[in-house]
């Protein structure tokens, strides 16, 4: 049985705090808006990738980062098959959405024949690595962080990911 990470009241503190008020704090959202008047920004986001690396995370390894370098994490409930964080808990555990028209890119070490997407059950689309959803960890502020690593919160535990496909225990 894998170790539980406890967390700190300050932490959970952060979280609730995140959770409660993701627009002021800003730690709840991580998606970008454009107007309608704006044929080129939209254009442009159709046409981006959602970019998958590998970064070296101290305490984890080399292990999946998004492309501003934010560890990913995987979520156990999911069972490499489904979306299952959704709703209170995706405001903790931003899911790596992909926007309408746009693609996963593989780089560093990630393996292209493991990246794809499935349909997120609240709209859209998620990431995937050899089946795993892929999602962040909103107390991970600063790329390098791993802090929800072998957490156990909201239903389950979460575990960052090798190049390998394997969730790290």
């Amino acid at each position: 049985m894998p170790a539980v990470r406890r967390t700190s009241s300050r932490r959970v503190a952060v979280v609730v705090a995140c959770v409660a008020l993701p627009l002021a704090a800003g730690c709840g959202s991580s998606s970008t808006s454009t107007t309608s008047s704006s044929t080129a920004n939209t254009t442009a986001a159709q046409t981006a990738a959602v970019k998958v690396s590998t970064a070296v995370v101290p305490g984890v390894g080399t292990v999946l980062v998004n492309a501003e370098g934010h560890t990913l994490y995987t979520f156990a409930p999911d069972d490499a098959s489904k979306v299952t964080c959704v709703s209170t808990c995706a405001l903790v555990w931003p899911p790596d959405k992909l926007a309408a028209g746009t693609k996963a890119i593989a780089s560093g070490q990630v393996k292209s024949s493991l990246l794809s997407s499935i349909p997120d059950p609240e709209g859209g689309d998620v990431v995937t690595y050899a089946g795993w959803p892929l999602y962040r960890y909103v107390a991970d502020t600063a790329a390098g962080t791993a802090q929800g690593q072998a957490m156990t919160l909201n239903g389950g535990a979460w575990y960052v990911i090798t190049a390998a496909g394997k969730p790290v225990h």
